[in-house]
Formats: structure tokens, C-alpha cells, sequence
């Protein structure tokens, strides 16, 4: 089983998504995997790469790319799954939105940003979908805006985001696993724990919600519940850079 199956087993709980496939598996070459998302079923994944190529498993349809309409750029850094449509949607650090058989509602692309975009989500109650910055900043289309970090101060630099689908809010994680909640609960956080690697993603899950460290580490909160991570079977990775929820 190669490094990504792994990484994908390993944040699965009860209903796991399984191993269909990986890059490295099919003998495709991309430079950094940037995004992971699931379908709604949790019988297939997207993987995206920062080239905005898009790469389908298991049940998941593919419904475009950014090579497949020959456009190229280098600095996707995240997807989201549309599971309306059973597309999804492509985030840029400018705040670009590309959507794939998904619904554009909007993006942040052109217009000035205090920092960079790195994450998104959708918005299960909406269908829409928020973009998040490094600075904490949130921007909302079509869906509500609840607060954010932006013009705070932070410790350290927000690396993600994930929605509630209980309450319809949203939490953001910041490097060294503090999280934010807006209008959702907070079940803890390592923020005051020092970390091997740094945290570079978040999924809710269980009525909870996991942290993923770069090393593969897994941290679970809430009705998330530990299935094991990357250290614990002493996988050697170069750097996990993204997580997928469970089914």
C-alpha cells in the first residue's frame, strides 16, 4: 500500500473510504497533492494537485480539470466536493474559484486579499461554499458568514478549515492545532501541546472533528474517534498535506 492509501486509511472511522487507487499506484507523476475530498457515498475520493489537475477513485466521476481545458496554473491549494452535483470546486491562493460540474457562486479572485487563501469548504445546508486565508479571514458565497479571525492576532498562521453539519458553522486550525469555532462547538485543541510536525488540515467527522500534522499524526476531538495515524505504523512520509471526512 503506497504513502497516500495510508494516509487515506488511516482517517477513515466505521465506514472506511478504502484503497481504490494512488498516483504512485497508476504510475502518474504530479508535483504536490494539495486537496482530498470525498463523495457523499464515501465510496470514491478526488485528489487534486497544485497544477489543478484532478485525479478520481473509486466512485467519484471525474468532472474536469484544469489541464483537461488546457489552462495551467501553480497554485491551487485546495477542493471541496459539491454533493448536490457530484462535482466540485478548485481554490487558488488568489481566492479563484473553478468549478466542476458544481454551481460558481463567487470567488475572491482579482480582488485585493491581506493574505493568501488556503482552504475552503462547502456549506452542507447551503450547497455553497466558504474560502479561508492564512490570516483567519473568511469569505462567504452562498453561504453565511459567522465570524473569523481576520484582524486578530494569531499565533500561528490558519492552515484550514471544516464544516459543521450539525450546526451548519465552521472551525478553523491554525498551524499548531488551535482551532476557532463559529457557531459550532469546540472539543479541544493542540494549541498549547508542542507538536513533532505542524497541522496542515482538519475534517469533521463523528459529531467531532480530527487534525492531521505533516508526519501523518492524527489528533482526534470530540465523537471523532482514533483509528491510528502514519507515525503509529511507522510510515515514512515526506509531508501529508490534506484529509478527506468519513462516509
Amino acid at each position: 500500500m503506497t504513502w497516500w492509501a495510508r494516509t487515506v486509511a488511516s482517517l477513515r472511522s466505521g465506514h472506511r473510504l478504502g484503497y481504490y487507487d494512488s498516483l504512485p499506484g497508476i504510475g502518474v507523476h504530479v508535483g504536490d497533492i494539495v486537496g482530498l475530498a470525498s463523495t457523499a457515498d464515501g465510496k470514491g475520493y478526488w485528489m487534486v494537485g497544485r497544477d489543478g489537475g484532478v485525479y478520481a477513485f473509486g466512485d467519484a466521476n471525474f468532472a474536469g480539470s484544469l489541464d483537461s481545458i488546457g489552462v495551467h496554473v501553480d497554485d491551487i491549494v485546495g477542493m471541496a466536493a459539491d454533493p448536490a452535483t457530484g462535482g466540485y470546486w478548485l481554490v487558488a491562493s488568489d481566492g479563484g474559484i473553478l468549478s466542476f460540474n458544481a454551481p460558481f457562486y463567487g470567488s475572491m479572485g482579482g480582488q485585493h486579499l491581506n493574505a493568501s487563501i488556503v482552504g475552503m469548504a462547502a456549506d452542507p445546508v447551503t450547497g455553497g461554499y466558504w474560502l479561508v486565508a492564512s490570516d483567519g479571514g473568511i469569505f462567504s458565497f452562498n453561504a453565511p458568514f459567522y465570524g473569523s479571525m481576520g484582524g486578530q492576532h494569531l499565533n500561528a498562521s490558519i492552515v484550514g478549515m471544516a464544516a459543521d453539519p450539525v450546526t451548519g458553522g465552521y472551525w478553523l486550525v491554525a498551524s499548531d492545532g488551535g482551532i476557532f469555532s463559529f457557531n459550532a462547538p469546540f472539543y479541544g485543541s493542540t494549541g498549547s501541546i508542542e507538536l513533532n510536525r505542524p497541522i496542515v488540515a482538519m475534517v469533521a467527522d463523528g459529531g467531532g472533528y480530527r487534525l492531521v500534522a505533516s508526519d501523518g499524526g492524527i489528533f482526534a476531538f470530540g465523537g471523532a474517534a482514533f483509528e491510528g495515524s502514519l507515525p503509529g505504523n511507522h510510515v515514512a512520509v515526506t509531508d501529508v498535506v490534506g484529509a478527506a471526512p468519513a462516509a
